[in-house]
């Protein structure tokens, strides 16, 4: 697996929850917001969309509810207070690596 894919593949929660604190949404329209918003850089396969998606329900973080919209059945995702609660600790988490990053970079800049 490149370091891209490992990237992405250990931001994906993260990046789900914060779509989700704005509003519902289903699997598709996430993935197009996750490739719209980065340019394509989190452009996000279904082989790893979903199966998060299930994990993250199965952990409580996510409820689910199938509805119709314009004839279509679409199962929608919101979080639950749960999964506010580890966005914030995941957002937490990834301030905290980036600064470090940062830090070491420019340290190797001196």
């Amino acid at each position: 697996m490149s370091l891209r894919d490992q990237i992405r593949k250990g931001s994906t929660e993260f990046l789900i929850l914060t779509l989700l604190a704005e509003r519902p949404m289903y699997g598709y329209e996430m993935a197009q917001q996750l490739a719209e918003r980065s340019n394509g850089y989190f452009e996000t396969k279904e082989g790893l969309l979903y199966p998060t998606l299930h994990r993250m329900q199965q952990s409580g973080w996510l409820v689910s509810k199938w509805q119709e919209v314009d004839g279509r059945r679409r199962k929608y995702y919101s979080l639950t207070p749960l999964g506010r609660e580890m966005l914030g600790e995941q957002a937490v988490e990834w301030n905290t690596f980036l600064e470090k990053l940062q830090t070491f970079l420019r340290a190797d800049d001196a």
